[in-house]
């Protein structure tokens, strides 16, 4: 006899999810798992993690999705331990020992690691590692490495805005760094601890991944899936954050009943606002978040704008700021 599957009643929910990831999950599981949770209609995530990573995952549900890009485009920080001596076919734990090497920890001292730290911190290229999801000609690059076949990669510019090396041991009481970076989008820590590895002599690679800030939203903020899981049904939308959290950055801008009806038509409205790049803007009466835009010249220029049904079921029954 087959047994019959309940069918999950989906409802319009609208904010974020402030989420620790576990280990071993990745960001879409974990996306999935949350959406069911909650039983939610529409969901995408502000950025991938490697199921060996942990931490800081945004997850947006409803009219949140239309801010997930500012996510995609923030700094994040790191906290990644890296095994000295070893290099692998991935440059993370998951891959085969291509090669070890000693490790002289005598001539790793403190004025070597501030030289290496210099090296590496500011604009600097990587060649992006062959297991990883950029595609080549519309077929992930992973996909190459698993058949044996090595595709060349042009290096890519980054930002590593902030940069600390310490010595350590991992998990396994062997000798190791402690990377805490600062970096831009498209950046690599795993091809940052292995290019870190090769400038110390000895090689390395990723042992453990920590996001613990992503866009000035901290981990302390984020709740794990377990505790969310935990939880009765009933309780699971206060975890719901305002969309708006997202929008930390943006300066605020309130228009009127008369003017947020036109904003919302997409009209630009004119006003003796300062140029600003990042504007969020709400309505007055009831105060609601209308989009973002820009202004430039006094011209307030809508980017993305929140629907009125979506405004209406916020206003109904998501939580507000």
């Amino acid at each position: 006899m087959t047994a019959t599957r309940t069918r999950v009643q989906r409802r319009p929910v609208h904010g974020v999810v402030l989420l620790d990831k576990p280990l071993g999950l990745s960001s879409n599981d974990a996306l999935q798992k949350v959406k069911w949770l909650l039983r939610a209609e529409k969901a995408g995530h502000t950025g991938t993690l490697d199921p060996l990573a942990t931490g800081v995952l945004p997850l947006c549900f409803g009219a949140a999705t239309k801010f997930s890009q500012l996510q995609l485009d923030a700094p994040k920080t790191y906290i990644a331990i890296a095994r000295l001596g070893q290099t692998t076919t991935t440059a993370d734990a998951e891959g085969e020992v291509l090669r070890e090497r000693a490790v002289d920890l005598l001539a790793i001292t403190p004025e070597v690691l501030a030289q290496v730290r210099t090296r590496f911190t500011g604009p600097i290229q990587q060649v992006p590692p062959m297991y990883s999801a950029l595609k080549k000609d519309g077929k992930a690059l992973y996909e190459y490495a698993r058949a044996g076949i090595e595709i060349e990669r042009p290096a890519r510019d980054v930002t590593i805005h902030a940069l600390d090396i310490v010595l350590c041991k991992d998990a396994d009481g062997r000798d190791a760094l402690q990377l805490t970076v600062t970096c831009s989008k498209g950046t690599y820590i795993r091809t940052l601890a292995e290019d870190v590895g090769e400038a110390l002599g000895c090689g390395a690679h990723l042992r453990s991944l920590r996001r613990t800030d992503t866009g000035g939203i901290g981990v302390d903020r984020c709740i794990t899936l377990d505790a969310l899981i935990a939880m009765p049904e009933a309780e699971r939308m206060h975890v719901v954050q305002p969309a708006d959290c997202l929008l930390h950055a943006h300066t605020r801008i309130t228009l009127d009943a008369r003017e947020s009806g036109r904003f919302l038509t997409g009209l630009r409205r004119r006003g003796d606002w300062p140029d600003a790049e990042a504007v969020a803007i709400y309505g007055d009466e009831p105060r609601a978040l209308l989009g973002v835009g820009h202004i430039t010249s006094g011209e307030l220029i809508p980017d993305r704008l929140l629907s009125p049904l979506e405004i209406q079921q916020i206003l109904e029954g998501t939580p507000r700021a």
